[in-house]
Order: structure tokens, then C-alpha cells, then sequence
């Protein structure tokens, strides 16, 4: 018969100068290290092979606890588990545990957070990257942000939405989508469980549409007849030259404002008659090709005049500091004239004036405006076929702008 239970308290509490191991019996030992330290051992042979499994220290295990510790090891070899085994699988099992609840806590708040930090050198630029994480502060979080992520349905969202979804259509769309941006990377990261398109469809459903409040937040665009007699009438306005300037070759070249705002001289050739948009300053980050018509080179020659560039990396259109010009000043310009357009709807009005008033192609039209046209190889031989017929092209633009300003200068003080 095995002998077990050979120590006793007193005996195991005399072990404290002679390093070694003193038997318990059944597999439990006592070990002492040289430095006095004891602790306690399980010896157990599985496979022919032997193992030692600690079972902690002297401090934290009486004897009688440690004899409780050795019992259940036995009781697993008998039901066919190793011990150290079964020990590392609970305890990787543990960890995991606590990690996923860990994960399934994290705020909706810092979700959006880590996101925006981690994707830090992809933004755009400053302006975009503050933009995106300040619509979430300002419409999101406020309902979503202190919710583990992984506890938000689409009730939360909705919630969220409701006040702006109409009032303030486009932005509520932006919102929603930095939204589901938010959810899929917590997805990625494993804070949640990943939502598929139909939650989303749904999302929208319980809103309803909002495409006619987008539309008249939008404003309409400036009809196309009437783009000529309005750009004649900021010219005769007293507005700066330079943003006069600015405001027309937006028009002329249908590009968006911030294109010509941030362009600089190293971006023209102007002797091929080109602007060169790089890639950093295209929404869709491709470089986009202007051709120019003569208006537009014009604009240029007359800029270059007004503020002569130091060097080629000169803003062509700067403000009186010398910066970008804010993005505001167009909007106040037109405010002050009283007409309900924008400046980014110019270039809608120049892509109604392509379909209704011209047979230019759909893509060329597409390719004026920097929109994706087509597959790769499509895009290419736009890019290297496609510009001098873009350029008869703005040229007609131009002439029909010129043509409309003087058969309505007439009416310029009703705009």
C-alpha cells in the first residue's frame, strides 16, 4: 500500500535550513530551496515519462490545502488528463476570457478614438482628420459614446441620428458612415461582433430618406444659363481681386474650391497650357490634368501679375497673409449677393450644361470633374488621349459663360 500523509504541520514547518524534497506521500512533495523558500510539488508519471507540477508556495497552501491540490491532480490522470496540460489549457482559457470581456467593454468613445489615432498618416490633411473625429464628438458620442460597443444595436444609432437625419441631412449621412467605420475596425479588433450591410439598410429604414433635405441643404445649383451672368457680377463687385480670380477659374475649370485654393505655380505648365493636380490635394488621391482655356490662362497671367510669385511653390491665389484662402470667403460672397448657391454646385451646373446643352461624352464630362471613369485601362488613355479634346471642351464652357454674361449683365441687379 502506498504511504501518504508522512508529514504533519509541525514537521513541515521545521523545514526551513536543509534544502531538499520531503515526501507527503501519493505524489505530494515539499520542496526547500537553498535560499530557505518552500513550496509544494506534485510528481506524477504519464506516457512513461515523469513531470513535476508546482502547486505553490509554503505561504499561499497550508499542507492540508496542498494535500487537496494533489487530490484533484489525481482525480484528473484517473479521468485521462495531464495536469500541467489541463492547468495551461484553463489558463490560457482564463486569459482569453478576460481579454474578450476587456474587449467588450471598450466605449464606443474610445473605439472612434483608437480608430482616428491609428489611421493618423492617412488623413488627408489636418482640416479632414479633425473634421472626421469632431462629427462623432458633436452627434455621436454624446448618445454612444460612454456604451460598450459591442452592446449597441441599431435603436442606439438611430437615437443618435433622429434630431440631425433631416435638419442637417448631409452631415447626419457623413456621421453614419464614420459610424459604421467605427464598428467595422471595432470588429477588426475584435471589440465586437461585426455588423453586415443589411443592419445597416435597416439603420436607414427606421430614419427614412433624407435624400430630398440633402438636396435642398445642398441648395440647387446655380443654373447653367445663369453662371456667366453671375461671375460677370462678382467681378463688377467689391470683392478682392484675388478672390474674384480664385472664384472664376473655380468655375471655368469645374474644380472644387479647394483644388484652386491650395494650388501653387509649380502645378502649371503654361506654356502646354495645364494644370497638374497632385495626387495629395485630389479627393480621390490621383493626380487630375487640366487643360485650361484661354480664359482660364488669362486668370493666371493676371494673378501672376497681382502677386508675382517668390518661387514655385507660391500659393497662386493667397490671402493677404500670404495663407490659403479660407474656404469661406466664397461662401460670404455669394451671401452677400443674396443668391442661394454654393460654390461647390458650380460644378453640377457645369455637368447639366455638358448633358443638356452639348454632345460631349459622358465620361469626358465624368473625367472634367475628377470622377472615377471606367477600369484602368480606360482611365489611361483618358489621361493620355482624352485632354485635348477636354480642352475644346472647357474652351466651350468658357465661350458659353462669356456669351450668357453679356446677354444678362442687364439683370445682374436682380440676382
Amino acid at each position: 500500500m502506498t504511504r501518504h500523509n508522512l508529514l504533519s504541520d509541525p514537521a513541515v514547518n521545521s523545514k526551513k535550513k536543509r534544502p531538499g524534497y520531503y515526501l507527503d506521500g501519493q505524489g505530494l512533495v515539499l520542496q526547500v530551496a537553498p535560499g530557505g523558500s518552500r513550496s509544494w510539488i506534485f510528481r506524477y508519471s504519464r506516457n512513461k515519462k515523469s513531470h513535476e507540477m508546482g502547486l505553490g508556495s509554503l505561504n499561499a497552501f497550508s499542507l492540508s490545502q496542498a494535500r487537496e491540490r494533489a487530490k484533484l491532480c489525481r482525480q484528473q490522470l484517473a479521468d485521462g488528463w495531464d495536469p500541467i496540460e489541463r492547468r495551461d489549457t484553463e489558463r490560457a482559457q482564463r486569459i482569453a476570457l478576460e481579454i474578450e470581456q476587456k474587449a467588450k467593454s471598450i466605449t464606443f468613445t474610445a473605439c472612434a478614438e483608437e480608430y482616428h489615432l491609428a489611421n493618423a498618416d492617412t488623413w488627408k490633411n489636418t482640416k479632414h482628420a479633425a473634421q472626421w473625429i469632431n462629427t462623432l464628438r458633436s452627434y455621436a458620442i454624446p448618445k454612444l459614446g460612454k456604451h460598450p460597443i459591442s452592446e449597441l444595436n441599431k435603436q442606439h444609432i438611430v437615437d443618435a441620428l433622429r434630431p440631425i437625419w433631416k435638419t442637417k441631412a448631409e452631415t447626419a449621412s457623413r456621421v453614419l458612415q464614420r459610424i459604421r467605420i467605427t464598428f467595422n475596425y471595432a470588429a477588426a479588433k475584435d471589440y465586437c461582433a461585426g455588423r453586415d450591410a443589411e443592419f445597416w439598410e435597416q439603420v436607414k429604414l427606421a430614419l427614412g430618406s433624407n435624400e430630398r433635405a440633402r438636396k435642398v441643404e445642398h441648395h440647387s445649383a446655380c443654373p447653367h444659363k445663369m453662371v456667366g451672368s453671375l461671375i460677370a457680377a462678382v467681378n463688377l463687385g467689391p470683392s478682392g481681386e484675388i478672390v474674384k480670380m480664385a472664384l472664376e477659374l473655380i468655375v471655368l475649370t469645374a474644380s472644387r474650391s479647394g483644388e484652386v485654393r491650395g494650388a501653387v505655380w509649380s502645378e502649371i505648365d503654361e506654356e502646354a497650357g495645364n494644370w497638374i493636380i497632385p495626387p495629395e490635394r485630389m479627393k480621390a488621391a490621383r493626380s487630375h490634368h487640366v487643360p485650361l482655356s484661354k480664359e482660364a490662362l488669362d486668370i493666371l497671367r493676371r494673378a501672376k501679375k497681382l502677386s508675382p510669385p517668390t518661387s514655385t511653390a507660391s500659393l497662386i491665389f493667397p490671402s493677404p497673409r500670404g495663407k490659403v484662402l479660407s474656404d469661406m470667403v466664397f461662401t460670404q460672397l455669394l451671401r452677400r449677393m443674396d443668391v442661394p448657391y454654393t460654390v461647390h454646385g458650380f460644378r453640377a451646373s457645369f455637368r447639366t450644361w455638358g448633358s443638356e446643352v452639348t454632345e460631349y461624352a459622358h465620361e469626358m464630362l465624368e473625367f472634367a470633374l475628377a470622377h472615377s471613369v471606367g477600369d484602368q485601362t480606360v482611365r489611361a488613355y483618358a489621361r493620355s488621349s482624352m485632354v485635348e479634346k477636354r480642352r475644346e471642351m472647357m474652351q466651350s464652357w468658357a465661350d458659353y459663360l462669356r456669351e450668357n454674361s453679356k446677354l444678362a449683365l442687364k439683370t445682374t441687379d436682380k440676382l
